[in-house]
């Protein structure tokens, strides 16, 4: 083993443990605590193995958990953007690309190469696995807030529209988990959780 190689993966791993200091505004389940990006990420890990079977097309469940695993570690340097904050952009921006040729040019080339593909492909959203992994990522905190009697939506005051709007990306990766998620969507207005127009949406 090349000992440069080896102290430049554990300069890395030694790195991403800040992105357990990176709170999200979403909340744990049941809990007034404010999740953790690191939390969020083994989350999904866990969820996309579980649920793959969902999936609109088969895919390479270990390419998926991959990109869940790292989708979020630009925001060591980025900061987390909360998904409902209409005074950002969502879209790839310059400080995120600066934080991933940053911390994954921490690791050997290919291995750096390898962190910053998948990093864009889940961004780009077009291949099966990063479509399931998208809807991974906005599921999660669908489950937090209809567990948490509205949670950040409530909080925000984000109504159904917004909501609906950010959350039909679930379909994109999965019919079925889509179909759950507006469920829940109908039901959380229901019981008064989630804001709709006069209009019906």
């Amino acid at each position: 083993m090349n000992p440069t190689l080896l102290q430049q993966q554990i300069d890395f791993i030694k790195e991403i443990d800040k992105i357990k200091y990176i709170q999200r505004k979403t909340k744990l389940i049941a809990s007034d605590r404010p999740e953790n990006d690191a939390e969020h990420s083994w989350h999904l890990a866990v969820m996309a193995i579980v649920l793959a079977g969902h999936s609109k097309v088969p895919v390479d469940v270990l390419k998926v958990v991959k990109m869940v695993l790292i989708h979020d570690i630009v925001e060591i340097d980025a900061g987390d953007t909360f998904i409902y904050d209409t005074a950002k952009n969502h879209a790839n921006t310059v400080d995120e690309r600066l934080a991933a040729q940053r911390i994954f040019g921490m690791l050997p080339r290919e291995q750096a190469g390898e962190f910053i593909a998948l990093w864009e492909e889940f961004e780009a959203g077009e291949t099966p696995e990063a479509r399931f992994a998208r809807a991974m990522d906005r599921l999660e905190p669908l489950l937090q807030n209809t567990s948490n009697n509205g949670g950040t939506w409530r909080e925000f005051d984000v109504d159904y529209a917004t909501v609906y709007e950010k959350k039909k990306v679930i379909g994109e990766g999965s019919e079925s988990l889509w179909k759950f998620a507006e469920k829940l969507l109908d039901e959380s207005v229901e019981k008064g959780i989630l804001r709709k127009h006069p209009t019906g949406y």
